[in-house]
């Protein structure tokens, strides 16, 4: 393959020092980013012709446009580097975990003087104690249910100051310790917390072993309540450690980490052991495998999922060696506090039989997955298919659009714009609009805005495409196979009007969704379609129609709590809209705004240290 001059003179020119290096397409898209001690012999190997016998590489350098680089200081400072860049770009050619969405963690809000426990999706440095990544929302409340059976923590608002007159209702379901009764001090429910944190970590032992101390303890001194409670909550933890199996006979947190590929699809299942117990599985799926070898794909695997996990053990079994084992050691050591951590592939014994089993689960959970997928996806074509013949089209809507309004009695209206394309949701196409020239709960006039400004971003959007270079956004440049709206015959006319002022109505079909009855309304046609109650057709649709519903609603709130917040700062003297949007921008809410420093309100230009204080004054 014949290297362009322009690729050409970044190859000479690139720099023989250490650093990372972004691959870019015609359209300026990164498509891969890697890292190389020496950038300008790692970039040349790229176009050698023994690269191209690799159908990826050669796939990829035939796409290659451009190339950045970034020098750094150490190879550990390039391989951080780089697992930024792949989280922030997502390049199609880099091995990444599927979900474009960040795992849920269990999050221990540790700094506060009563700890409750949350659920978030984000890791911060705040004094918070972390536990995850779990792989899905369900599993970790699942995990909180326990939880909160055996370690009852808070769950409301209140001010913890133990001189409530009363509690609420979970004390009285032994749901809540109750501190804000006093029913149990600072220090007692803190200990409370931190047993959850160690029952989190597998460390079960020597929490049992003290709470059964202080079982007979409470006994001794005639304290029979306290003890049939400490009774109840030991008999509770030994009930989950049953289900624990006892693994390996070493007292040695490790994670064993196996692999299953399928079809272009991988699969990784990891165990996770801790003093020598299974406490948990999760498995993980990863794009841009295919064409990629295990070794690389298996590094690919444990940079992402160590750059993201709030546990790092003292060790790590693999099936096979790994590519950059040496500098990947290096970094889990820094994510470890300066304690190492071995990368161990094991050969034979207890250990190998972990990995076998690991990698029969991840061969299991990828064989249902896949048999899932082709069994939503033989759904979704004969929906469309459905979709087709009920409504005359001439082929299947592959790209179906929904619009709904939202709103409370006129105030905050919102129209959302939903996206399916093949029959499945694609939200980076999901858009939402503020109403602007409708004042009143006028609904049909707020979907003909919206329906307005949709298709004149598509005009404006096919005038960009004369233009070359020039990037059009793909949620208004397409025209949908099919445009639902939410509603009968008032919103379709609208829905057609808007079509007719476009000269859309012959390339665009469209049609309303009743929800009373699930009629379809299509033009020029009195009598609506009434899909069968069991039609995958229907089904769709209605998923189509439930999921912009959801959309308008969630974007509503956010649009008048948004509202809420502004016209309460301007009831603050001397904040007018520069101010008030500079406060809206760095805090976001009251609250933090109310908790913020003097200093920190101050930083804001324009507002000085009186105005801070007399911000605080005014919001309490």
């Amino acid at each position: 393959m014949e290297t362009s001059e322009h690729i050409q003179s970044i190859l000479d020119s690139a720099p023989t020092k250490t650093g990372c290096y972004l691959m870019k397409d015609a359209d300026g898209k990164v498509i891969y980013v890697g890292k190389a001690i020496n950038l300008r012999s790692r970039l040349r190997s790229y176009f050698h012709s023994s690269a191209m016998e690799n159908l990826k590489t050669r796939q990829m350098v035939q796409r290659i446009l451009d190339i950045d680089w970034i020098v750094v200081g150490s190879e550990l400072e390039a391989l951080i580097l780089e697992m930024n860049l792949i989280k922030k770009y997502r390049p199609h050619f880099n091995v990444r975990l599927k979900d474009d969405k960040r795992y849920p963690y269990i999050k221990v809000h540790w700094a506060k003087p009563f700890p409750k426990l949350t659920v978030t999706r984000r890791m911060v440095n705040d004094g918070s104690r972390y536990f995850g990544p779990y792989t899905s929302v369900w599993a970790v409340h699942q995990t909180l249910d326990v939880l909160r059976r055996i370690f009852p923590y808070l769950t409301c608002d209140r001010e913890i100051t133990g001189e409530d007159t009363r509690a609420c209702l979970y004390y009285d379901i032994k749901l809540c310790t109750a501190p804000c009764i006093g029913a149990i001090n600072q220090e007692h429910y803190r200990q409370v917390i931190d047993d959850l944190c160690g029952f989190l970590s597998g460390r079960t032992e020597p929490i049992v072993s003290r709470l059964q101390a202080e079982m007979e303890a409470a006994a001794n001194e005639l304290q029979f309540e306290r003890a049939a409670a400490l009774r109840d909550q030991v008999n509770a933890i030994e009930k989950v450690v049953e289900r624990q199996k006892v693994v390996s006979t070493e007292y040695v947190d490790s994670d064993v980490i196996a692999m299953a590929r399928s079809n272009g699809e991988a699969c990784v299942q990891v165990f996770f052991i801790r003093s020598g117990k299974l406490i948990g599985r999760e498995y993980f799926l990863l794009q841009g495998a295919e064409g990629s070898a295990d070794a690389n794909v298996m590094t690919g695997f444990i940079k992402q999922f160590y750059d993201q996990a709030s546990m790092i053990p003292s060790q790590v079994l693999l099936p096979h060696e790994i590519e950059e084992a040496q500098i990947i050691k290096q970094w889990l050591r820094s994510r470890r506090e300066g304690e190492s951590v071995k990368i161990l592939i094991p050969r034979r014994g207890q250990k190998r039989e972990l990995i076998q089993l690991a990698a029969e689960n991840a061969a299991e959970t990828l064989n249902a997955l896949q048999a899932r997928w082709q069994a939503e996806k033989h759904r979704q074509t004969e929906a469309l298919a459905e979709l087709q013949s009920a409504l005359g089209l001439s082929s299947p809507p592959n790209r179906i659009e929904c619009y709904d309004i939202s709103n409370t009695q006129g105030t905050s209206a919102v129209g959302s714009m939903v996206v399916f394309e093949q029959g499945v949701p694609s939200k980076k196409y999901y858009r939402r609009f503020n109403i602007r020239s409708v004042s009143g709960p006028d609904d049909f006039a707020s979907m003909e805005e919206v329906l307005q400004r949709r298709f004149n971003r598509w005009q404006a959007a096919q005038e960009l495409l004369k233009e070359p270079g020039k990037k059009v956004d793909q949620s208004f440049s397409l025209l949908p196979d099919l445009l639902i709206v939410d509603g009968g015959k008032g919103q379709l006319s609208r829905a057609v009007a808007v079509l007719e002022k476009y000269n859309l109505s012959d390339r665009v079909p469209v049609a309303g969704l009743a929800k009373q009855n699930e009629e379809l309304f299509i033009p020029a046609q009195s009598n609506p379609i009434v899909l069968p109650k069991r039609s995958q057709g229907l089904f769709l649709l209605q998923r189509v129609r439930d999921e912009a519903h959801r959309f308008a609603i969630t974007s509503h709130r956010k649009q008048r709590a948004k509202t809420g917040l502004a016209s309460r700062l301007d009831t603050v003297v001397g904040i007018g809209p520069a101010k008030r949007k500079a406060l809206l921008g760095k805090f976001g809410s009251i609250q933090n705004i109310q908790d913020a420093s003097i200093d920190d309100l101050a930083s804001i230009p324009g507002i000085s240290e009186d105005l801070a204080h007399s911000i605080k004054n005014q919001l309490e």
